[in-house]
């Protein structure tokens, strides 16, 4: 799968740069494209602060002529929320679309015919095979790309989405579910697997329904989307690239959090694993992450709220022989918009940490 390929209408090859010498820090030029969202205004409040780009736009389809800082006032970003306008983009480097399925891939296939590297934070390029997709999401706006997306996991794709000109940003409950399986996945260790994962009210964005109001959601746990979530052929495929190709059992719940989440993950071995082993099969996994943390206790979802750290805890189970596994991030950092940022740093050269730190 290359990366380096006609993504545009014009049969012209599109190369990406060589990052580190074609951009020095502060130089290239981004858009926020949905930035009235939780996860768009957040990806601007960390490019607005960033050592490394320059926040140029930002844009939505709702609150034109509102500044940011008016809807969301902690970001402090004092630009003009506008429409898209595709036909004088100026000087855009990148990109980073904050739309929902569907609507994102016809965005992302003009940006990519201007030239723009991005990331996309929807569903539409995290599926490279167009069956699945269309099977969880329907017909796909533009199945020509999906070749040329890789997937933004960023602890296992780095070398590819440095040289990337579209990223597929993933889903924060795949965030959590791949890295805390990853290192059984790997080992050949995964059996079969539950994922129970339990999220704040943010990810459901700003638009409320009857189960995510607060009158509803508080003092509450609520299981959504009961055995047809869509982030589950998302977690399939990734853990089928690591070496555990199997269904997985996912259910996700609404608690009454704003922000956090945690996936604790129950593994069936395919042997016995002792307790020591497990631990050095995690920490050797992880040692040289920085965003990834694996610690001695059960973590809590405020240990990582606001940051762009993921942590996990791994425990034998002596009595069921089963594997436990728990994944703490924040849903709209690491699980999104951070994560984001930090595809976007290896994208153009720059440390993995810049501005997220």
């Amino acid at each position: 799968m290359s990366c380096v390929a006609d993504l545009g209408s014009t049969g012209e090859q599109q190369s990406s740069p060589t990052d580190a010498q074609a951009f020095a820090p502060g130089s290239a030029q981004v858009l926020v494209a949905g930035a009235t969202g939780f996860a768009g205004a957040l990806a601007a409040h960390l490019l607005w602060r960033h050592p490394g780009f320059e926040l140029v736009g930002i844009t939505g389809r709702s609150e034109t002529g509102r500044r940011l800082d008016d809807l969301y006032p902690r970001y402090r970003v004092p630009l003009e929320i506008a429409p898209l306008d595709l036909d004088d983009l100026g000087q855009i480097d990148a990109a980073i679309v904050a739309y929902p399925h569907a609507a994102a891939a016809p965005t992302v296939g003009a940006l990519l015919d201007h030239g723009v590297r991005v990331v996309d934070l929807s569903a539409d390029f995290r599926l490279s095979d167009l069956a699945t997709y269309e099977r969880w999401y329907g017909p796909h706006p533009r199945p020509e790309l999906l070749p040329h997306a890789v997937y933004g996991l960023t602890e296992f794709h780095r070398e590819r989405i440095a040289t990337a000109r579209l990223v597929a940003n993933p889903g924060c409950y795949p965030t959590a579910s791949v890295l805390g399986l990853a290192p059984l996945a790997r080992a050949g260790l995964i059996a079969d697997v539950v994922i129970d994962a339990k999220q704040g009210l943010s990810g459901a964005g700003r638009t409320f329904d009857d189960t995510t109001h607060m009158s509803m959601a508080g003092e509450n746990i609520t299981p959504y989307k009961v055995a047809k979530h869509r982030h589950t052929p998302e977690m399939e495929e990734q853990l089928a690239l690591l070496g555990a190709d199997l269904p997985v059992q996912f259910q996700a719940h609404l608690v009454p959090l704003d922000q956090g989440e945690m996936a604790s993950c129950y593994v069936t071995p395919t042997r016995p694993v002792p307790e020591d082993e497990l631990l050095a099969l995690y920490h050797d996994a992880y040692a040289a992450e920085h965003f990834v943390e694996v610690v001695d206790a059960p973590p809590g979802v405020r240990e990582v709220r606001e940051t762009n750290f993921c942590r996990l805890f791994a425990a034998a189970d002596t009595h069921t022989g089963k594997l436990l596994v728990f994944s703490a991030i924040d849903n709209l950092w690491k699980g999104t918009s951070s994560q984001a940022i930090q595809n976007l740093n290896l994208m153009f050269g720059l440390p993995e940490t810049a501005g997220l730190l």
